[in-house]
């Protein structure tokens, strides 16, 4: 399988060079797939794969470089091997393995196979914003692990940010629950 690498863009002309790479592939239309390597976010790729397939549609892969206060860590939990690093190499290693994972899951998704990779580095919502004023894609796709009641209230929905904020159509992907056995 040849996957294209992750791009890391540092400005909004390197965001706009995957931009056009990734229109040249789908025609003109892009939908774009923010992920946090979550079940969650799976769902969403896969489901936006689904759509470009079925619409000759082209697929970017975003993921925002952000290691949160209350989850240090969070991608050396990710990486099987442990070592000191760039915590952007560290997220790097942890997008292809999700994408590689993901793919070989579904092989038969060809957007999913040809999708572009972009890595930014921010805080989520804004990034995501960012890169949706650069890009104007035709559609962004997110997951949602459905948090309601007082866990939205005090943790809030980075989803539900983007649809209220973006500027273009979103769709929520909610993923199936896994029953987990006993």
């Amino acid at each position: 399988m040849n996957t294209p690498s992750v791009h890391l863009a540092t400005t909004s002309e390197e965001i706009s060079e995957r931009a056009h790479a990734a229109r040249s592939k789908g025609g003109g239309r892009v939908i774009l797939v923010p992920v946090d390597f979550s079940f969650h976010s799976e769902a969403a790729l896969v489901h936006a794969c689904e759509l470009a397939d079925i619409m000759s549609v082209a697929v970017m892969v975003l993921h925002v470089v952000h290691d949160p206060g209350e989850m240090p860590g969070y991608y050396s939990k990710l990486i099987k091997k442990k070592r000191v690093g760039r915590i952007q190499d560290t997220a790097a290693e942890a997008f292809d393995e999700f994408i590689v994972r993901v793919s070989a899951a579904h092989p038969k998704l060809k957007a999913l196979q040809e999708a572009e990779r972009l890595m930014v580095v921010g805080l989520p919502v804004t990034r995501i914003l960012e890169v949706v004023e650069e890009l104007d894609p035709w559609m962004v796709v997110v997951g949602s692990q459905g948090r309601t009641g007082m866990q939205h209230l005090f943790i809030g929905s980075k989803a539900a940010q983007i649809v209220q904020l973006c500027p273009v159509p979103v769709t929520v992907v909610k993923s199936k629950k896994v029953k987990k056995k006993e």
